[in-house]
């Protein structure tokens, strides 16, 4: 059963099913209670993970009480999710997927009998526009064939299949009974109700292309020996995460899930960041996925085309500007967490490590053999002129605080990173440009940072100039080539961070919520993929047995079918956050190739002794 407040389903009881264009989210007890159509930013349809079922939900479930599941698990390398039910009665099998490549905006629950006869309960209730508009429905029937339209405004919903459920208090409910060896296919079909009613279709080869179209994908994997099931399970909910139409890549499919639990850290996170998604185009280059970098960054190239002094940290899945921030007032909040918010002030923050961070995968790009075109090359440099003008401009950092801005020390490295890679490739001949102002601009970050960024007195880099405090950020200088992971600084700014952000559980927090560095109360849990970074830390300072530690614990952390969320409350032991999370996922594909490398070398050099034993006379 659904429970809302305080007993809200554990965020790792959702299962994602996606069609590369939006998401749903599949609890245990077989309730989609989020998803958004026709997109990932699109309001909500079923709403019921920020508030009650009268939010919108679809339940499809054994109608016994001690009915209970045996397992859980997605189809080998896909987005087809199934879940096997035993009840007194009988055991079946319910399969929810999205068709892929069919452009139909659809959910398919197949429910199949395995044994014996169980008996299912269906609960429909959709709630267009973020649970606030109960569309007209209507039962009919077609060339023989039932169905129940739900229509309001420009949105329409249709729903085939099994017995069609009955309208009552704006909710429509039905039984059906599975025997073994029987199949019921239920599809809702989202579509704009300008349109005619689309009809059936042939759920068997819909299931057959969506299957093969994932495994093929995950086909392509360049695999690693070592934590081969979750890097490939992160590298598809990445790709889950991609818009097939446009390339824009989302941080979460979910919106306002809680930091904390009961506090006001909530944010939406279904638009594109530059930065995540420029990190999780290094993470999937790194396992032979270059057509998603080269989609990427035609998406890139139209979400920012225009004056580059309009750039912004995050677009709309098509590219699109506006994302103003506003309150929802009709969710009462993910176990009761206020506010619910739709949309992103950040979209309005001056965040200066942006741009770096771009030009480091476009240059992984280039190393990788993707040539520039006519117009991306130009825009880099156009982007570089971006931070030559705001050189002397505090900004809000990677971990967009909503208090005052500051220069953070990872964003001047990060601001080195983008006049690196330029001057690298102007100074390879492979691009043209200023190389010799590129190159006195960052050498000049280079002495600015270690001055005002580095605290020479213990050793350590800080979290912006003039302060005190440790931000697990300072990770990200090794990753870029600002410092060698070896650099006694390094190591010193490392043990700075075990001793100020390590909790009791052993995961690094981002900072100290407490400082009013971000203008707001104190609390959150670990954000995991600053422990994923410390696992790249460990694994390339000769600390392998500590990665590998880490890195076993925080896998650990992934639900039955794989999944992250963006932190994790070690206290209690459950999830929290948006989810699943791209910035987790890419973190973990970064540690494991990192344990990878770190292995590599240990047996390069365990065998070097015995081949000049080999040679000795």
């Amino acid at each position: 059963m659904w429970l809302s407040g305080a007993m809200a389903t554990p965020i790792e009881d959702y299962a994602l099913i996606s069609d590369l264009h939006t998401g749903a989210l599949v609890s245990r007890s077989g309730s989609i209670d989020w998803l958004c159509l026709p997109r990932f930013d699109s309001p909500s349809v079923f709403g019921a993970l920020l508030g009650t079922q009268d939010h919108g939900r679809w339940l499809v479930a054994p109608v016994e009480t001690g009915a209970r599941v045996l397992r859980r698990e997605y189809l080998v390398s896909t987005f087809i999710l199934q879940t096997r039910w035993r009840t007194d009665g009988g055991e079946v099998l319910v399969t929810d997927f999205m068709p892929v490549k069919d452009r139909r905006a659809s959910v398919v629950r197949r429910v199949e009998g395995l044994s014996g006869a169980v008996l299912m309960r269906q609960e429909l209730e959709v709630r267009f526009n973020y649970g606030t508009t109960v569309p007209w429905m209507r039962r009919e029937k077609v060339d023989g064939v039932e169905r129940l339209l739900c229509i309001a405004g420009p949105s329409a919903m249709v729903l085939y299949g099994g017995n069609i459920p009955h309208g009552s208090d704006h909710r429509h409910t039905g039984e059906f009974l599975v025997r073994a060896g029987e199949t019921v296919d239920l599809e809702l079909l989202w579509y704009p109700s300008h349109r005619e009613t689309p009809g059936e279709v042939d759920i068997d080869a819909g299931l057959a292309r969506t299957a093969a179209y994932w495994q093929g994908w995950a086909g392509l994997c360049v695999d690693r020996e070592r934590y081969q099931l979750p890097v490939r399970r992160s590298l598809l909910v990445l790709r889950a995460l991609t818009h097939e139409d446009t390339g824009g890549i989302v941080a979460a499919p979910t919106m306002s899930l809680p930091e904390e639990y009961g506090g006001s850290r909530n944010w939406d996170y279904r638009y594109c960041w530059l930065r995540d998604a420029a990190l999780t185009l290094e993470a999937m280059m790194t396992h032979g996925y270059d057509a998603e970098a080269e989609h990427w960054r035609n998406w890139l190239l139209r979400a920012v085309a225009g004056d580059p002094d309009d750039l912004q940290i995050m677009y709309a899945v098509d590219g699109g500007r506006e994302l103003p921030e506003r309150i929802l007032p009709q969710f009462p909040g993910y176990a009761g967490s206020l506010p619910v918010r739709l949309g992103n002030g950040a979209v309005e923050q001056y965040q200066a490590d942006v741009v770096g961070t771009v030009m480091v995968a476009l240059a992984r790009m280039r190393d990788r053999g993707v040539a520039e075109d006519s117009f991306s090359w130009p825009l880099q440099r156009a982007l570089l002129g971006f931070l030559e003008r705001h050189m002397e401009e505090p900004d809000h950092g990677i971990w967009e605080v909503r208090g005052e801005p500051g220069f953070f020390t990872h964003s001047r490295v990060m601001m080195w990173a983008a006049f690196d890679r330029a001057a690298q490739a102007a100074r390879g001949k492979a691009m043209d440009g200023p190389v010799e102002l590129w190159e006195a601009l960052r050498d000049g970050l280079r002495k600015e940072i270690m001055d005002r960024g580095f605290d020479t007195a213990r050793n350590t880099f800080v979290q912006s100039y003039g302060s005190c405090e440790a931000d697990a950020s300072l990770l990200q200088l090794t990753h870029v080539g600002f410092l060698d992971y070896n650099d006694p600084r390094m190591l010193g700014t490392v043990a700075f961070l075990e001793r100020e952000l390590l909790n009791e559980q052993g995961l690094l927090l981002r900072y100290r919520t407490g400082t009013g560095v971000d203008g707001l109360e104190p609390g959150e849990n670990p954000f995991l993929a600053c422990s994923f970074w410390l696992v790249e830390q460990y694994a390339y300072t000769g600390r392998l047995d500590e990665a590998i530690r880490l890195m076993d614990q925080l896998v650990g952390y992934a639900n039955e079918v794989g999944l992250l969320s963006e932190e994790y409350d070690t206290v209690n032991g459950r999830m929290a956050g948006n989810y699943p999370q791209a910035f987790s996922h890419l973190a973990l594909v970064r540690a494991a190739d990192a344990i990878h490398a770190a292995e590599a070398e240990q047996r390069v050099r365990s065998a070097q002794p015995a081949k000049e034993m080999e040679s000795s006379p």
